[in-house]
């Protein structure tokens, strides 16, 4: 679905990523992992249209996007989870919900976002219950809930989620996984970007290691968590059980 090639990104005169290549095949949950400053974000925001990239290609069910715009991007089929969530949180969850479709919003599709809104309701029914609350006012919890929420009212072939666990209880963290895990049952490609990689590759197919941009390692999911060099080399991880989506790999 998604084949990335020779990627170069920069801050300025700051290389943020450097020859980077990955692929993320239809239907299946790609981690990509590393520690602070690895690049992780700055991969997702390329993909985005966020920072253009002047060398290198993005390729998303076989058309070229690396220059397009945001809102072009999220047309392709495209929609992006933010690092921090983002949320326009003096709007109600009803209003944030609807603004995640902006990109067709038109009279003759109002009754479809309607459909998707309850969608999103009935992966999340306490976003159902919150429906006309302030986005500010909800819990951690709640805002990632309605920051995934509203990337999904896009309609989107591939969902990107940055950092999906910052900042939540691990009681939250395993929740918003098993959604992650449902919503790919249900069609939905995902590329996952966590610090913590554990938890990322415990719910992934396969993984992608960056060190300061550039591709460390790769491999199955399973693989990388089993083998004792890499996780000691790489992860900085102690050894743990296989994951909880291993047979489906």
């Amino acid at each position: 679905m998604l084949e990335i090639r020779d990627l170069d990104a920069f801050y300025g005169p700051l290389r943020a990523l450097s020859k980077l290549s990955i692929n993320v095949p239809h239907g299946k949950i790609v981690s990509i992992v590393g520690s602070n400053g690895a690049g992780k974000s700055s991969l997702l925001k390329c993909i985005s249209g966020i920072i253009v990239s002047k060398e290198g290609s993005i390729k998303f069910e076989g058309q070229q996007i690396i220059r397009l715009s945001v809102t072009a991007v999220v047309r392709k089929g495209i929609s992006l989870v933010p690092e921090g969530r983002q949320l326009f949180t003096s709007l109600s969850v009803h209003d944030n919900l609807l603004l995640g479709a902006y990109a067709r919003f038109s009279r003759k599709n109002k009754d479809q976002i309607t459909m998707n809104m309850n969608e999103v309701f009935d992966l999340f029914p306490r976003l159902k219950e919150r429906k006309y609350q302030q986005a500010g006012t909800l819990s951690g919890g709640e805002q990632q809930m309605l920051s995934i929420g509203r990337a999904l009212m896009a309609r989107p072939k591939l969902l990107m989620l940055d950092e999906p666990s910052l900042g939540l209880a691990p009681i939250i963290v395993e929740e918003i996984f098993n959604k992650i895990v449902l919503m790919n049952e249900t069609g939905t490609t995902i590329l996952l970007v966590e610090q913590n990689a554990t938890q990322a590759l415990q719910f992934s197919h396969y993984g992608y290691v960056l060190e300061t941009g550039h591709l460390a390692l790769e491999g199955p999911s399973n693989k990388l968590l089993s083998d004792t060099n890499v996780v000691n080399a790489y992860l900085g991880l102690q050894r743990i059980n296989p994951d909880p989506i291993s047979n489906h790999q």
